[in-house]
């Protein structure tokens, strides 16, 4: 059974909902098409969706053909749902994009198009209403090819300049059709599969025109993925039935899901109680999911939207957010615990609603994408909880970002309680968000502390010094840090995590973001001059007018602060000619940030849950010290920002604490003399010095001595492996040196430390060609390979794998030559592909043969 999930997206009012109702009467799955202004539709189950007349909530409906199961998912079309669309599109296999043909391609089909483009869907395309005066079929076509692609072709129309023109889209296609003059089925799947190909198919919905032909087409020109034996899901929405139960949405992607099996993530472990299959309202349960299916599943309770189970990972964020901060207004004695409980249920179920404790201001702050939205929140709220909620006028979500680089320092001591934390901020690219990372040597601060303060910056929304606004498009880059071997606390490093922040933004020259619209302004072309003029006023950049008959089309980019109460004037001074399309194109820096600044009235020093203190300790008792002194009182040394080398070189710098070759050099001409190199691994002295002599290079066989352990912490791999089980990553290194050492041919010598062994004497035991050596009590792994290798340096020539300072300056000094452990993992690993190659032709051969 061929199973695919389809999704079905629009502008508003392109009549995608009257789509999904004519392709569930063709699949035969209701008895009529239902209509939405008559308020029967099968996919708008909600009242406030029939009221309003548009879809909120994305719905499931099955088609059911006889060799094909569509699980189709209508999704909102209104802009302040594009969240709710979005989320959606993680588990499509493929997408209908309707357009209507009196409207053409608007602004929130462009910002569907880009959508579809970042998660890769293919897409079909369905242009409604061509029953309507207005409908020109190449006016339409023409502006699909040149707004959205060029291969969005039109599939009914399988003549010679159809099949010519798929034969660009693609080599294959080209090749294919340069020897039939047609291209194939398969090939044209594959085409669409991959994005090459766009099939379009014109008709009305609403008369049930072309949609025939359209459900063919998804049955003929798709194809099923193939998925693995594995278990895997994506959960795409929370919700909850008319009962009270919570329901999580999820799509199948590997392996199968039963009712009573147990999930478990990192997080839970959690119990399936039942299986749904939902087609409208009415579901059927089910006791067993195959991958391709979308189901709804009871019992689990910790699920979040975009989060994976079994294999799959957590999605990323979503690339559209809100732009609108609206305060809830609650009467003196509301039970605040309770109603943020309320609004935390709702931002489960509403990814496109972000629910924030303002601390600062004791409010609930809400963003949303816009007006609507808000509307239909209210309703929510006094349906389903009898919560009568109002709002305060709405004001725009800034951002705020840095210009210079600067290190800012967090320290945490009260008594019995000890961290230290040292941050580098630079500024990032626009549109990049927050970067973390790490260039801390394991030396300096353990792995573990240093994933405890990656998890600390990631945790929360770290607030700017302007506005106290959420800061974005910045790197920060923990340099430095101290934990105390009795005192420190998990909960140390968060406090001075976060007034490392804070500390570096005091210091920064801070940059305010606004977000802007792109947008199209369409109107009568006897109102241009007027349309210009307050554009210009807004601070918007736009191109030249187009003009098209008795209209004129602007086109550009605006601050949504200036621009989003414009449509009301615009249908004033149009007399409702006049048609604004908006669609986020993300923050600028805003152009009257002193005026904003001014109006928000924000002390940061005074927001004490996010101070830009720090608390040391003396005599026992712990005081504070103010940001700007916090550079007196540290306990490690800056890296003050007028000094600090780019990033790229600091990070290198302490991820590769191993001292270099002229490093090296320069120690040993202070103990022996100065040296020149003649050639490549051949030391000779200068004239000048007659105390030393250097040896000729041996002639005798190549040794490699290798400190175990040291190259098991130092390759991640074994490392991470260490870390649950050492014996594990010694066999597993012991395995990849015998294979490095076939191919290589030369004597092996592995050395593990035993040193704190009781009672152990030396060990030593061959292993496919390779000597490996556990030392004796009170004997290190260092010493021993000191030893050997200046026994064996007199006649023969040694190497010796590293990342010890010490042994490499003593063994550079016997005349062996040292390999960091980075470099000996590239060689392990080209001896190794080796290997692969060698293995691969004996096979090949063989099978000849």
């Amino acid at each position: 059974m061929k199973r695919l999930t389809v999704g079905i997206l629009a502008h508003v009012d392109s009549g995608k909902t009257t789509l999904s109702e004519a392709l569930l009467y063709t699949a035969g799955e209701i008895l009529r098409i239902g209509r939405v202004d008559h308020k029967d539709a099968f996919l708008d189950t909600n009242n406030i969706e029939r009221d309003r007349g548009i879809t909120i909530f994305s719905k499931q409906a099955m088609l059911r053909f006889p060799d094909c199961e569509i699980s189709l998912l209508d999704t909102p079309g209104h802009v302040d749902f594009s969240a709710e669309t979005e989320r959606t599109l993680r588990v499509l296999d493929y997408a209908i994009l309707v357009i209507s043909g009196t409207d053409g391609v608007q602004s929130h089909t462009e910002t569907l198009w880009n959508l579809l483009e970042h998660y890769q869907i293919p897409t079909f395309l369905f242009i409604n209403k061509m029953d309507l005066a207005g409908a020109e079929y190449e006016t339409i076509l023409s502006d699909l090819q040149t707004r959205l692609s060029e291969y969005c072709l039109d599939f009914a129309k399988q003549d010679a300049d159809f099949w010519e023109a798929c034969a660009t889209a693609d080599d294959s296609l080209l090749e294919e059709y340069m020897s039939t003059e047609t291209v194939s089925r398969s090939a044209l799947c594959e085409a669409i599969a991959n994005r090459r190909l766009f099939p379009c198919f014109f008709g009305s919905a609403l008369k049930n025109e072309g949609v025939g032909a359209f459900a063919d087409a998804l049955l003929e020109y798709t194809k099923v993925k193939s998925y693995p034996q594995e278990f895997g899901a994506r959960v795409f929405k929370i919700a909850e039935d008319e009962k009270g139960q919570r329901l999580t949405y999820l799509k199948i992607t590997g392996g199968s899901l039963r009712v009573k099996a147990q999930l478990t993530t990192s997080e839970w472990s959690q119990k399936v109680n039942e299986i749904r299959i939902y087609s409208g309202i009415k579901y059927q349960g089910v006791l067993e999911v195959f991958p391709g299916s979308v189901c709804a599943v009871t019992g689990l309770s910790k699920t979040a939207p975009g989060e994976g189970l079994g294999y799959e990972p957590n999605s990323a964020d979503l690339t559209l957010e809100p732009v609108f901060t609206y305060s809830v207004k609650l009467p003196p004695d509301a039970d605040i615990p309770w109603v943020l409980s309320v609004f935390r249920r709702l931002e489960e179920e509403e990814t496109q609603l972000h629910i924030l404790w303002n601390e600062y201001r004791q409010k609930i702050d809400v963003q949303i994408m816009g007006e609507v939205q808000l509307e239909v929140l209210k309703r929510i709220l006094s349906e389903r909880f009898g919560l009568e909620a109002e709002f305060e006028q709405g004001t725009i979500i800034y951002k705020e970002t840095i210009k210079n680089t600067v290190e800012g320092v967090g320290h945490y001591e009260p008594l019995r309680h000890y961290a230290e934390v040292h941050l580098l901020l630079e500024p990032g690219k626009p549109g990049s968000g927050l970067q973390f990372k790490t260039a801390c040597s394991e030396d300096i601060l353990d792995k573990n502390w240093q994933r405890l303060i990656l998890t600390h910056l990631q945790e929360k929304t770290h607030c700017g010094v302007l506005t106290g606004s959420p800061i974005t498009d910045m790197k920060i880059t923990l340099i430095n840090g101290r934990a105390h071997q009795k005192h420190t606390e998990g909960g140390d490093f968060r406090q001075a995590t976060y007034r490392a922040i804070r500390q570096g933004l005091m210091q920064a020259e801070s940059v305010l973001l606004e977000p802007w619209y792109q947008f199209r302004l369409e109107l009568p072309t006897e109102n241009i001059g007027r349309a210009m003029t307050d554009l210009q006023q807004m601070g918007a950049d736009f191109a030249p007018p187009i003009t098209y008959g008795e209209n004129s089309m602007l086109s550009g980019t605006v601050p949504v602060a200036k621009i989003r109460d414009y449509q009301m004037e615009l249908t004033a001074y149009t007399r409702g000619k006049g048609r604004l399309h908006c669609a986020l194109g993300g923050y600028a820096p805003c152009k009257t940030q002193d005026a904003v600044v001014a109006e928000f009235s924000y002390d940061p020093e005074a927001d004490l849950s996010n101070t830009p203190d720090s608390v040391f300790c003396s005599h026992g008792s712990g005081f504070l010290v103010k940001w700007d002194k916090v550079f007196d009182y540290m306990h490690i040394e800056a890296w003050k920002p007028e000094t600090v080398q780019p990033v790229q070189q600091q990070v290198k710098k302490a991820q590769n604490l191993i001292a270099d070759e002229a490093e090296l050099l320069r120690i040993f001409e202070q103990t022996y003399g100065k040296i020149k190199q003649k050639t490549p691994g051949v030391l000779r002295p200068q004239k000048e010095v007659s105390a030393y002599k250097a040896k000729p290079l041996p002639t005798g066989e190549q040794y490699l001595l290798i400190d175990g352990y040291n190259i098991i912490f130092a390759w991640d791999e074994l490392n991470r492996i260490a870390q649950e089980n050492l014996d594990d990553a010694r066999i597993l290194l012991i395995n990849r040196i015998c294979n490095y050492q076939a191919i290589r041919q030369n004597n092996v010598i592995l050395v593990f430390d035993a040193y704190k062994v009781k009672g152990n004497q030396r060990e030593i035991e061959q292993i496919h060609g390779v000597s490996i050596v556990y030392t004796k009590e009170a004997e290190t792994a260092d010493a021993y390979i000191e030893k050997t290798s200046r026994k064996l340096s007199r006649h023969h020539r040694v190497r010796v794998a590293t990342s010890d300072n010490l042994v490499q300056m003593i063994i550079f000094g016997d005349g062996a030559i040292r390999i960091p452990a980075r470099e000996f993992l590239k060689e392990v690993e080209e001896a190794e592909a080796q290997m692969r190659t060698f293995i691969q032709e004996h096979n090949r051969k063989n099978t000849d043969s």
